[in-house]
């Protein structure tokens, strides 16, 4: 945990920038009845039936100190799907940084073996080159911000019903490109100091020696 407080408060340039990732699933729904469409004085009206349309797998990445955000989906979830997400991050997002700091949970898929079951050694080798790993602690995942920008993104763009792949894709461009816009950011403030005080239950009871 103190790793992570201490990465937060630390300084990052454009050289090694640190960028958050985490993962979600969401459901694709449609309507099984058609809704009434919203009019002056009369809310939109929808039945609470509707229809299963598959599961989508998302991938945030989000560097707090810049205020930008990718977020991706694909059909699954798998080492591979997160290796191919992570070079784009270095090859397409962050070409120009010689290394770049990566915060996720500890999902067994975030290590650099997913790089070589996805690509030639060479290729794994280069990437893997340019990462520094960090890991949020187990139960801990409230310490990784692209959490936080996960619920943001289902509060103000998921939170209602969408049908298939293509309409989530468009949807989720539209918000990325808004979020970005603005910038949002992430000022953390919660440091290691303050674990010290308000987690004291978490570490260990320390008895000096006699």
């Amino acid at each position: 945990m103190e790793v992570v407080l201490d990465l937060y408060s630390s300084e990052h340039t454009a050289d090694a920038p640190l960028v958050c990732m985490d993962e979600a699933a969401y459901q694709l729904q449609s309507d099984l009845y058609p809704p009434v469409k919203m009019e002056p004085g009369h809310d939109k009206k929808e039945d609470y039936h509707y229809e299963r349309e598959g599961m989508q797998s998302l991938f945030m990445f989000f560097d707090p100190n810049r205020g930008w955000r990718r977020v991706s989906q694909r059909d699954s979830r798998t080492s591979i799907d997160w290796a191919e997400e992570v070079r784009q991050l270095l090859d397409v997002d962050y070409p120009d940084a010689p290394v770049v700091k990566l915060l996720s949970d500890n999902l067994n898929t975030h290590n650099i073996a997913s790089l070589y079951k996805a690509f030639p050694a060479e290729e794994a080798h280069r990437l893997a080159k340019r990462l520094i790993f960090y890991h949020t602690p187990r139960n801990g995942s409230w310490l990784n911000v692209a959490e936080t920008e996960l619920s943001v993104l289902s509060r103000q763009c998921l939170d209602r019903r969408i049908a298939s792949p293509e309409e989530l894709k468009s949807e989720l461009k539209a918000w990325q490109q808004e979020r970005n816009q603005s910038a949002a950011k992430v000022i953390w403030k919660f440091t290691t100091d303050d674990a010290r005080v308000k987690l004291k239950h978490l570490y260990p009871v320390f008895e000096a020696a006699a």
